[in-house]
């Protein structure tokens, strides 16, 4: 058994180095799962646990891609600080940058970024996204927008319902459609002076 799980930390490890050196930002659990062929998450947790124990990796939980490298000739991924605002499901307009001080902070990868400005987070409460794979608990990675397209997934905040909330957005004549991506919810329909956008989707992150 302490051979079979040494060959498993073994090839996870391996696996670390290449995709690091490759991406330049370590891999997610779900990549090591599927690049090193293990059964679930837990196999490739319990093997990470024993590789960080042995001083070859820190490894970041609330990160998803929280994973560095610590051996000799290993690098740490390049990440970026991203400050964390609050709750997507909140009833006052969500504070963008400059406005208030971050919760915390998350380090996310550069992939997510895409050399963009004025970017930050906020944590997803609710279900009406899961059908773009956006879940509850997720954190969204935003930038800030006062203008969006059709289609566009934004944060909008609604002054007439005293809410913010994170879905498609869409103009049609005089109001504004806002779609859930849940297939049991109904869409939003208001006045288009009657929403704000206040930022744009980038990316959804899931926890490690």
């Amino acid at each position: 058994m302490a051979a079979r799980s040494k060959d498993k930390q073994d090839n996870i490890l391996k696996f670390i180095r290449g995709f690091t050196d490759d991406h330049d930002y370590g891999p997610t659990i779900r990549e090591i799962v599927d690049g090193c062929d293990l059964s679930s998450t837990s196999v490739a947790n319990y093997n990470l646990n024993g590789l960080e124990k042995a001083g070859f990796i820190r490894r970041n939980k609330e990160v998803a891609r929280g994973i560095e490298l610590l051996e000799p000739g290993g690098r740490r991924p390049r990440v970026v600080q991203v400050p964390v605002y609050g709750t997507i499901a909140a009833g006052a307009p969500i504070e963008v940058p400059g406005d208030a001080q971050p919760e915390e902070y998350i380090e996310v990868g550069p992939e997510h970024l895409r050399g963009l400005e004025n970017v930050f987070a906020l944590r997803v409460k609710g279900d009406s996204m899961v059908d773009d794979g956006i879940f509850d608990g997720d954190t969204v990675i935003l930038q800030a927008a006062q203008t969006a397209d059709d289609g566009d997934t934004v944060a909008a905040w609604l002054p007439g319902l005293e809410a913010t909330t994170l879905k498609r957005f869409y103009r049609e004549g005089e109001r504004v459609r806002l779609q859930p991506r849940n297939t049991r919810l109904s869409p939003i329909y208001v006045d288009a002076g009657d929403v704000q956008v206040q930022a744009k989707l980038i990316a959804s992150i899931s926890p490690a």
